[in-house]
């Protein structure tokens, strides 16, 4: 895929190269380079590929080889005046076996031949499958009638019927085809790196910039990238020149799975980056990219969206490919969704995740990649717009929590009037909670609502959120409109929250 870069690519860092307009970069798409035509042969193809790939299917596959080993087992115990009985148990393992067959050949047509026998399971199931029919045939319709004259005869059948048992290895086979569907369900229409032996919910951003989810072992590598997976990966493709950042703060992994080339910066689930991270990540990254034009980043959260988008686009601002933040969360979302599978929106979601983004942008831009200046601000009042419908609709059943650097700082309860007063603006369909002896906050803060009268909880275990810093508060006011609100920002929740609902903070000085 050909995907046009202004200015420059990641192969120009700062200013190392002369930016070029409109650089042509080459990216790994992770597809088969192989274009289908339009012919009523891979219309087929794609119209069964879902239905054969799915998890039901493949459970339902797992499920017959459990019962067919059941009924092998069944009837081989069963006495030779039982045979009515062993016959229909008979025709019901025949019928799986043809069933197991019709399962081969499918994905044989789904995956190809060449990638289907690639791999040195698929081949040893697809003999097993082959003679265990072959064996199930001979078995249900041999003539036993006379066998008591030839002994040998009955004797090599039941034999026969014995090494029917290596059917249980199909489950080995099954297990890893539901490995593969299960993950590929859990990173739903998110771009897969999907060839060279690799099955991977990776995505190349730019040529030099990988996004993924979490690199898993365990139980969680049934449905998440497998760790010893992403290091063949990149051993493969970028031998002695990646460096992996691990983005979540709830957990990590060996790093010499990944020769030590492992970087952290703690970021909670649904959160955003401390500036003073941002700044420190886009450092260590400038000068791995500037040592090396092959050197590449690999960058992860735990699903490879939200908090790995924010600091993809973080670099991509650091970096010169874009001015602006709002291109750069377009094009990642752009990038790490796969439209062919769904129009579901892949990218940065949550609207504080979006702000820190566009902090970073001030920051390289006008404070020369430095902190702003620091402003210490006291938190008087927050007004909730188009407060009707949302809780008890006056704002009494709010609890307003206000959290720095991890620590709650303030909280108060409307219900009591414990830490606030609140006042119902029924005129203007809005309430406000002033704060008694508000908080001085200073640099990432965090606000946090909750509701004792049930409205339906999101992100973070509650309705609604943001974070803001106090560097980049103007007048005193910080005005955050229902898109720009974490959680009521998604659409399915706007039948609860109106068009203009929103929350505007007020401040005054630290005095």
């Amino acid at each position: 895929m050909s995907v046009y870069f202004n200015p420059g690519s990641d192969s120009g860092v700062n200013g190392n190269i002369a930016k070029m307009e409109d650089a042509k970069v080459q990216i790994d798409d992770g597809k088969e380079e192989n274009v289908l035509p339009d012919t009523m042969y891979h219309d087929i193809k794609k119209q069964i590929t879902p239905f054969v790939m799915s998890f039901g299917f493949r459970v339902f596959g797992v499920v017959l080889i459990i019962v067919d080993f059941v009924l092998v087992i069944v009837d081989f115990s069963l006495p030779a005046k039982s045979r009515e009985v062993g016959n229909a148990l008979e025709g019901v393992s025949l019928f799986i076996s043809f069933f197991f067959l019709a399962d081969v050949l499918l994905r044989v047509y789904v995956e190809t031949f060449k990638v289907y026998f690639s791999s040195r399971l698929n081949i040893i199931d697809a003999c097993v499958v082959v003679i265990t029919l072959a064996v199930t045939m001979i078995y249900t319709f041999s003539d036993l009638s006379g066998a008591s004259l030839i002994p040998r005869v009955v004797t090599f059948l039941r034999f026969l019927r014995i090494i029917i048992f290596v059917r249980i290895f199909r489950l080995a086979s099954q297990k890893k085809e539901l490995e593969k569907v299960t993950r590929r369900m859990i990173s739903e229409n998110k771009r897969r790196y999907q060839k060279d032996g690799f099955d991977l919910d990776l995505t190349y951003v730019t040529d030099r910039i990988i996004a993924m989810s979490f690199p898993s072992s365990g139980k969680q590598a049934f449905y998440r990238n497998p760790i010893r997976e992403v290091a063949r990966f990149l051993d493969t493709k970028h031998e002695d020149h990646y460096r992996v950042y691990n983005l979540c703060s709830e957990k990590g992994y060996d790093p010499k799975f990944f020769h030590y080339r492992v970087e952290r910066v703690f970021i909670d689930d649904h959160n955003v980056p401390a500036l003073e991270d941002m700044l420190k990540y886009t450092a260590n990254a400038r000068q791995w990219m500037a040592a090396d034009p092959k050197n590449v980043i690999a960058i992860h959260c735990k699903g490879g969206k939200g908090r790995t988008g924010t600091m993809i686009c973080t670099w991509l601002i650091d970096s010169d490919q874009f001015e602006s933040a709002q291109d750069s969360l377009e094009y990642f979302g752009e990038r790490r969704t796969d439209k062919s599978q769904s129009s579901k929106f892949q990218g940065v979601e949550t609207p504080s995740q979006s702000r820190y983004v566009g902090y970073y942008e001030i920051m390289k831009t006008q404070y020369n990649r430095q902190l702003p200046p620091p402003k210490s601000l006291r938190i008087k009042s927050i007004r909730i717009h188009s407060i009707a419908g949302v809780g008890k609709g006056d704002g009494s059943d709010l609890t307003v929590k206000i959290i720095v650097k991890r620590e709650l700082v303030f909280q108060c309860v409307c219900a009591k009037q414990d830490n606030c007063s609140v006042f119902p603006d029924v005129g203007n369909n809005a309430a406000v909670i002033s704060l008694h002896s508000g908080p001085v906050v200073e640099g990432d803060v965090k606000v946090m609502f909750e509701s004792s009268s049930g409205l339906p909880k999101g992100y973070e275990d509650v309705p609604f959120y943001f974070w803001f810093n106090t560097s980049f508060i103007t007048d005193n006011k910080l005005f955050l409109p229902r898109e720009e609100l974490d959680n009521p920002h998604k659409s399915k929740t706007w039948n609860l929250y109106k068009e203009d609902f929103g929350v505007t903070v007020f401040f005054s000085g630290s005095e």
